[in-house]
């Protein structure tokens, strides 16, 4: 299932849709040019199993280099646009890209050093000029866009956020057969599961550099429907979008949620969000208030899916399920079996808190080139069981809690305190617009509590306003587990997805 399929049916139907330039692209336009760009990459010795590295905005010539390599047995590792060319160069390198393609709005990201990706022979820009790049057009005009005799499927190789060390590429085996009659594992699990099909008009408001995005527009395209690519996210736009194209699937993320829920009434009452059938969300864990008013707003629409871009397994919770268990992520057995493991890696039992592991029949993945990461990601005693570092528990009916990652665990006096719980409390405070929730160094107890706040538009930092967060937090919360102190900061880091940096904030409490 990709694009070509629909050539015949559908050819003038768009696959895309970029509303913040008027541009699209369609389903015979999208099969020619990707065609095109499939010719140039066997022209330049690519065969099955190099690498492709993609470095861009939300463009829709994206979905033309990663249709070229899915036809051409090819992986492609798509990179963060607003990392520094260092740290691109770093990723391009890692997974031996051959080819590099790059957007001219993405120049500040583009490795234009030679030296730092010595195995790069070919590289091609769209929407600008870098030195040492062919153009892109004018490759792809030169190649014919007949048939091509063989399309072996190739498949993503994408690389973990880094929110410590060094990003992590995620190499699976390449799938066996051709493009057209081989089924990808996504569209295989979450077509049937949320019924995507050619009548899906998908609003895909994240960078597509990122997983969950990038492998959902792909699933859109392998089934016929047509997706809204937003340049970047905002609240008010989406909702606007969402009437405009009447929208029947999205994915988000718990932040997107949040910022829309706090547009004024009016302003939400305003948008017509009717057509809405499945609303995705993932990558971070949503407050159960968050989902509630989700759900009141936009009816039982509300999906959750816990994943990796590991692909160690996954967790789904529909509306009904989310109302009768708030607070979960879903139930596993879908994609693996969830273990609770203390530190020897025994399994705990219901309630207890611990790593999340997923059991499969074989290992999921491996990191490219890092047996020893690959390694520390398995159970000590059943190698095909790995776990991404996230710790929760599960009860009597087998749904799965996160409580937070290893890595933000507070340890303060001797106690873990995961900070997820005062951050849920305190995202939907009028007072709150965004909030981080860390450890902070104390001589006497290991680490505090710290929670850092932006501020809602209007409203000033002042003692009075930490003390009235404080004791909010403190009236829901064991003393011990609220914030001990409040920060007010004008932003917090987070990605181009919404997932916080936690890592940034810490450190700057750690060398002050």
């Amino acid at each position: 299932m990709f694009p070509g399929n629909f050539v015949q049916s559908t050819p003038d139907k768009p696959a895309v849709i970029r509303p913040a330039t008027g541009e699209s692209i369609t389903y015979r336009e999208l099969d020619e040019r990707s065609t095109q760009l499939a010719r140039y990459f066997r022209s330049v010795g690519a065969k099955p199993g190099d690498h492709v590295a993609l470095i861009s905005n939300n463009d829709l010539r994206a979905f033309e280099v990663y249709w070229a390599a899915l036809r051409s047995g090819l992986y492609i590792t798509a990179v963060n646009w607003h990392l520094t060319a260092a740290e691109t160069a770093y990723i391009v390198d890692d997974c031996e890209a051959t080819i590099l393609v790059a957007s001219g709005q993405a120049s500040a990201a583009v490795p234009l050093d030679e030296k730092l990706i010595p195995r790069v022979r070919h590289r091609l820009v769209y929407g600008g000029a870098l030195e040492g790049f062919d153009d892109y057009e004018d490759a792809v005009d030169a190649q014919s866009a007949d048939p091509l005799d063989s399309q072996p499927r190739g498949a993503d190789m994408l690389y973990s956020s880094g929110t410590t060390g060094r990003p992590k590429g995620i190499k699976g085996d390449l799938p066996e057969g051709e493009v057209d009659t081989t089924m990808d594992p996504y569209t295989a699990v979450f077509a049937p599961m949320y019924g995507f099909d050619s009548d899906t008009v998908y609003l895909c408001p994240a960078p597509v550099y990122h997983a969950a995005p990038l492998r959902f527009c792909g699933v859109i395209n392998s089934v016929g429907g047509t997706v809204i690519l937003m340049d970047a996210f905002e609240a008010e736009t989406a909702l606007e979008l969402i009437g405009k194209h009447a929208v029947t699937h999205s994915q988000w993320v718990p932040t997107m949620f949040v910022r829309m829920l706090k547009l004024p009434k009016e302003t939400r009452d305003r948008y017509d969000v009717s057509t809405v059938k499945v609303a995705i969300h993932a990558a971070a864990p949503c407050p159960p208030e968050v989902k509630t008013a989700m759900i009141d707003w936009w009816g039982p629409v509300i999906h959750e899916y816990y994943a990796s871009t590991e692909g160690s397994g996954a967790t789904f919770i529909n509306s009904e399920q989310a109302l009768a268990h708030p607070g979960s992520v879903g139930r596993d057995g879908v994609m693996g079996i969830v273990h609770i493991c203390d530190d020897a890696g025994r399994d705990l039992p219901v309630g207890e808190i611990g790593t999340v592991f997923w059991e499969r029949e074989t290992l999921p993945f491996r990191y490219h080139n890092d047996p020893e990461k690959t390694a520390a990601a398995q159970h000590p005693d059943h190698p095909t069981w790995t776990t991404s570092g996230d710790i929760g528990y599960i009860d009597s009916e087998r749904f799965l809690y996160l409580t937070d990652r290893a890595a933000f665990t507070i340890i303060s006096g001797g106690v873990n305190i995961y900070p997820q719980e005062s951050e849920n409390i305190l995202t939907l405070h009028p007072k709150v617009f965004d909030v981080a929730v860390i450890g902070v160094p104390d001589e006497e107890m290991g680490e505090q509590v710290k929670a850092v706040v932006q501020l809602a538009e209007g409203v000033e930092p002042s003692v009075h306003v930490a003390e009235e967060l404080l004791e909010y937090v403190r009236s829901q919360v064991a003393h011990f587990k609220a914030p001990r102190s409040i920060d007010f900061a004008d932003e917090l880091p987070r990605t181009a997805t919404g997932k916080l940096v936690k890592h940034k904030l810490r450190s700057q409490y750690v060398s002050s």
